[in-house]
């Protein structure tokens, strides 16, 4: 059964040809959308799936969290054909989603085949551990704890190039040398299937390499 993760270096929208090959994925099943609850959230659901619509998309599950229950989530990730993690405060994401139940069922549903999408804090909370910028938390410092699980050995620095994360990319790289390390622009979405780059849209995509960090070239 192949597995398909896509992330994404910002929030939304899903890029074009993404969002019509996560589409293609769900075989038009239902969309779980992962939400941390915030004021006002439901006017932010049309980024999310404006795009997808285009495309055949007709049936959406938001899942604000923490106000819907573990057993609820759960059961409906596993009801879903694709599942969106959205974007915002990443320690919170992790908090919420990573190494819980709530992760474990995504992680079920993502090596059964159901494609998974990750938009900013959603693409940091989803490898083997969650890695987060010095500018994306209340400490201002390099952290890390469990993450999802769906990828190994691949971590991400999203909004590379708006926030010049070069130096939290080579940080990354400097703790898990033997990682592929990816910084991510925003308005950018790169696919993984079975772990692997396969496909990569929108804007820069960057890679620590041995003479420094280097843009790569789309698949």
């Amino acid at each position: 059964m192949a597995r398909h993760f896509y992330a994404f270096g910002s929030g939304p929208p899903f890029t074009s040809t993404l969002a019509q090959q996560f589409m293609e994925q769900t075989k038009r099943g239902a969309i779980a959308i992962l939400l941390v609850d915030r004021d006002d959230w439901l006017s932010y659901m049309p980024a999310y799936t404006d795009e997808l619509k285009k495309y055949g998309a007709g049936t959406f599950y938001y899942l604000p969290l923490p106000s819907t229950t573990e057993e609820q989530v759960i059961k409906t990730i596993k009801d879903s054909g694709g599942i969106i993690i959205c974007g915002g405060d990443t320690s919170r994401y992790a908090e919420y989603i990573a190494d819980t139940n709530i992760g474990a069922a995504i992680k079920e549903a993502y090596v059964q085949g159901v494609p998974v999408a990750g938009f900013s804090a959603g693409a940091l909370i989803s490898p083997q551990k969650c890695i987060i910028s010095s500018k994306d938390n209340k400490e201002q410092r390099y952290a890390e704890r469990n993450g999802i699980g769906l990828l190994y050995d691949t971590y991400f620095a999203v909004h590379f190039s708006e926030w010049n994360e070069t130096s939290h990319l080579q940080a990354i790289k400097a703790k898990h040398p033997t990682a592929n390390v990816y910084g991510i622009d925003e308005k950018t979405g790169v696919y993984f299937q079975n772990e692997i780059i396969a496909r990569m849209e929108g804007g820069g995509v960057y890679q620590i390499q041995t003479n420094g960090c280097k843009k790569i070239v789309g698949t």
